[in-house]
C-alpha cells in the first residue's frame, strides 16, 4: 500500500469514520424551495473530512488548504465548527482508541476487570 497523502483519507478509515459524522437535519415542517442556481450545493462529506483531516496532520491554516483541491477553506472550516459540536472528531478519536489493543501494566488491569 502507497504511502497516502496529506489530503486524503484512506478507505479504511473514511469507512470507520463515516459513519460517525452527523447527516445535516431538516425541519420536516419547513417547506424548502431552491431557485435554479441559487444557494450552494453541500459539499461531499469524504472532501471535506478529508481536508479537516489534513488540517489535522500538518498543522496548516485554515486558509492555506489548496482550494482547487479541498475547496473553500471558510467552508471547509465551517464543517469543522458543525462537527466538532455534534461530537464527531471524539468519537472518531474513542473508535480509534479501542482499537489499539492494550499495552503494558496497564494491560493486565485492564483485562482483569
Amino acid at each position: 500500500m502507497g504511502k497516502v497523502k496529506p489530503w486524503e483519507v484512506s478507505n479504511s478509515f473514511w469507512n470507520k469514520a463515516s459513519a460517525m459524522i452527523p447527516q445535516s437535519q431538516r425541519d420536516p415542517n419547513r417547506s424548502y424551495v431552491r431557485k435554479a442556481g441559487a444557494g450552494r450545493t453541500p459539499m461531499d462529506a469524504r472532501n471535506v473530512f478529508a481536508a479537516i483531516v489534513c488540517v489535522l496532520r500538518t498543522g496548516i491554516q485554515w486558509k492555506a488548504l489548496p482550494k482547487s483541491i479541498c475547496g473553500s477553506p471558510s467552508s471547509i472550516h465551517a464543517y469543522f465548527q458543525k462537527w466538532q459540536r455534534a461530537g464527531c472528531f471524539e468519537a472518531v478519536w474513542r473508535a480509534g482508541q479501542a482499537a489499539i489493543p492494550p499495552f503494558g501494566k496497564d494491560a493486565q488491569i485492564g483485562l482483569a476487570l
